[in-house]
């Protein structure tokens, strides 16, 4: 209740503390989502979050995938080795679950559960960080499998209309795309390769003048959040940065842009956006500000120190930070990062999905050591088209 009352005051945010002490809070907190499965069924996942409704969740396929690079990194900026037996751990846990024809199950994965594409292809980012970083052969045999899986459920036009959520195409599945790109480079299969720009380019068509993406939302007819606005643009980003190709990194750039130049001065941008970038929300989507964070992080680094995104990326980490749960009493929201702000929006409402935890850890870390999340495979194996 008292997070509720916080939110409620005006000005109520919390302090701001160095990167590394929240970063060390958010992994603090995602390891403590992780050990609350042990002893259930889907141990060794973590989490989808906590939930003022339902307390604990259980273990989340799609997100527990992708904290694998998140585990990764932060073992190496913190010093943590520990964290690298976790991310094994995760790893170990997802390849249980994969299905026969190579996809993985939708949802918590309970009976009855579809596999999802963008679902899969998030588990392969995970997959892939176990291939490169941790040395696991079989990490790459499973991402191949689901590459597979994936391109037997694409339409011609590169879109996914089938094993989708809610039944409509989403662009954000540009970030399953980038997850294939990145397995068809490092396993030199054409096939997958094409596949992951057939879907690139039907991206591309959802793009207005302004840069803003259309069919983008979980449901048809509706604004897209922050949160799905910036996987679409970071599908796109990183499969321009390794196809090395100016179209795409132009169209990332165009919509990045415009979300840099909507940012308010305290670092605030709107959970939900329309065409032509207006606002259609009045709270912070914080998993989606963290993410579009990122997304300009990832330009900076492309186009050198002292760009037009510096500012923004500042000012968008002080608001994190200062919604940022830090009480070190490990109670279910030290170190959780709620859906929205305040915490009653709509995205995530009531809840600390843990996906926001794993982009703002993401989102300092890069900002402290200038490195992507996930990392550039080793001597850049995935940056040679095999097409």
């Amino acid at each position: 209740m008292h997070l509720i009352l916080s939110d409620l005051r005006s000005g109520s945010r919390g302090p701001e503390h160095a990167h590394e002490v929240h970063l060390r809070a958010a992994i603090d907190w995602l390891c403590r989502a992780q050990d609350v499965r042990d002893g259930c069924p889907d141990a060794g996942g973590v989490s989808a979050g906590w939930s003022f409704e339902d307390g604990w969740l259980p273990s989340y396929p799609e997100t527990s995938g992708y904290i694998v690079e998140t585990f990764i990194a932060a073992s190496r900026v913190l010093d943590r080795p520990d964290l690298l037996a976790r991310a094994h751990r995760i790893l170990d846990w997802e390849l249980s679950i994969q299905a026969p024809d190579g996809a993985f199950p939708g949802h918590f994965g309970e009976p009855g559960s579809r596999p999802v594409v963008f679902n899969t292809g998030q588990i392969m980012h995970g997959l892939m960080a176990g291939y490169h970083e941790l040395a696991r052969p079989e990490c790459l045999d499973s991402a191949v499998r689901a590459g597979w899986w994936l391109l037997g459920h694409q339409d011609p036009d590169g879109c996914w209309r089938r094993h989708v959520h809610n039944g409509v195409p989403h662009t954000y599945n540009s970030r399953a795309a980038w997850a294939l790109l990145r397995v068809a480079l490092a396993a030199r299969e054409p096939s997958l390769e094409q596949a992951a720009r057939r879907n690139i380019d039907w991206a591309l068509t959802q793009q207005t003048p302004c840069g803003w993406f259309d069919s983008n939302a979980f449901t048809r007819g509706q604004p897209p959040f922050t949160h799905t606005i910036a996987y679409a643009i970071r599908g796109i980003l990183e499969s321009g940065i390794l196809l090395r190709s100016e179209e795409l990194l132009a169209a990332a750039e165009k919509a990045a842009l415009a979300l840099a130049r909507k940012q308010r001065q305290d670092g605030w941008l709107a959970g939900a956006y329309g065409d032509d970038w207006v606002p259609k929300a009045s709270y912070c989507c914080l998993t989606g500000l963290a993410q579009v964070a990122i997304v300009w992080e990832r330009l900076v680094s492309e186009k050198g120190r002292g760009s037009e995104y510096e500012v923004p990326i500042q000012r968008a980490l002080s608001y994190l930070k200062r919604c940022h749960h830090i009480d070190g009493k490990a109670r279910p929201h030290d170190g959780a990062v709620a859906g929205s702000a305040p915490i009653w929006g709509a995205y995530s409402r009531f809840e600390f999905p843990n996906w926001a935890a794993k982009f703002l850890a993401d989102a300092l870390m890069m900002s402290m050591v200038e490195r992507s999340i996930p990392a550039p495979p080793p001597l850049a194996a995935e940056m040679r088209s095999v097409v």
